[in-house]
């Protein structure tokens, strides 16, 4: 059985750990450009059993940057895609890889492929978790605020839309750092049942509201995601029951000045978030794709070399 270290949410670091990652990532953003091959010589792999522009990237670009050589695979170019079951592919890219990267469905999939490949593994993406998108939204917080972790535990965090891996991973790393969250989003919609208990596990609180206009009162930071996500299908319903939960011009007022927004990208301008408002807050929105490059450095060092502080 594997005993490495992975990344496969939050929960794989401590509190203490994740700090450590945004430090770390302010000052790989910092020194872009200098040495650093803390990943020489070691082959990476990436399978993407779904469709990137951001997570690819800056992931190609970032084991590129630490010395390392990405090798991305997506499920047309592998045997998973014809059937093969995920613990044998695992087995056997073990013996070649040195570590790897996955953008998958089930959580159950990823938990899976790491349980039998002998090498670290780190969540690109799953249904239900979104590891290092978070870290990366939070960075940028933190980054703005110029603060430590008295700042973040302060905050008033807000997400609205959908109850998908998004949300998920806010209230993962609310367990995780103690901020205040609430989540607004229509009746009937609900954080998954393991989520949420996971989180009540490890002393996690949270809020949902259906009044997003409350929610908003007061946040430091608002946030959302597309209505539907990748691989569902569109869902008309779906998308009339969320559409009220727009983030607009009456949610902004009513937060703090100096609000911080957040989205994860791509954008459905005037679905989730009006154009404007978009718009407004767009430089901090490509700062934090942006991010994801310096975040993930931080957590490949993590994981991927042994050696690193």
């Amino acid at each position: 059985m594997n005993h490495v270290r992975n990344f496969l949410s939050v929960y794989d670091f401590t509190k203490d750990e994740i700090y450590d990652v945004l430090l770390r990532s302010a000052v790989l953003k910092a020194e872009r450009g200098g040495k650093n091959a803390c990943l020489e010589g070691k082959k990476i792999g990436m399978l993407f059993e779904k469709s990137s522009t951001r997570t690819r990237v800056s992931f190609e670009v970032g084991i590129a940057e630490l010395g390392g050589y990405p090798i991305f695979m997506s499920s047309r170019d592998l045997q998973l895609g014809r059937g093969e079951p995920v613990k044998d592919t695992a087995r056997v890219l073990s013996r070649y890889l040195d570590g790897a990267i996955i953008r998958t469905f089930e959580q159950e999939r990823i938990e899976t492929f790491a349980r039998y490949f002998e090498k670290p593994v780190i969540n690109g993406l799953t249904d239900l978790y979104h590891p290092a998108q978070i870290l990366t939204d939070i960075f940028t917080v933190y980054e703005i605020k110029n603060g430590g972790a008295d700042i973040i535990e302060n905050l008033k965090i807000v997400y609205f839309g959908d109850a998908n891996n998004m949300a998920n991973s806010w209230v993962s790393l609310q367990a995780a750092l103690g901020f205040e969250l609430v989540l607004a989003m229509p009746e009937g919609f609900g954080i998954d049942k393991a989520v949420r208990m996971e989180s009540e596990k490890r002393g996690g609180k949270f809020i949902i509201s259906g009044d997003k206009i409350s929610a908003a009162k007061n946040a430091d930071v608002i946030t959302t995601d597309v209505f539907i996500s990748m691989g569902q299908d569109e869902e008309k319903e779906k998308i009339d029951k969320l559409r009220p939960f727009i983030i607009d011009d009456n949610v902004v007022k009513n937060a703090k000045d100096g609000v911080i927004f957040l989205h994860c990208l791509p954008v459905h301008r005037n679905e989730e978030v009006a154009e404007d408002v978009f718009e407004r807050f767009s430089p901090v929105v490509f700062e934090e794709a942006e991010n994801r490059l310096h975040v993930q450095k931080a957590v490949m060092e993590k994981i991927f070399n042994k050696n690193i502080r």
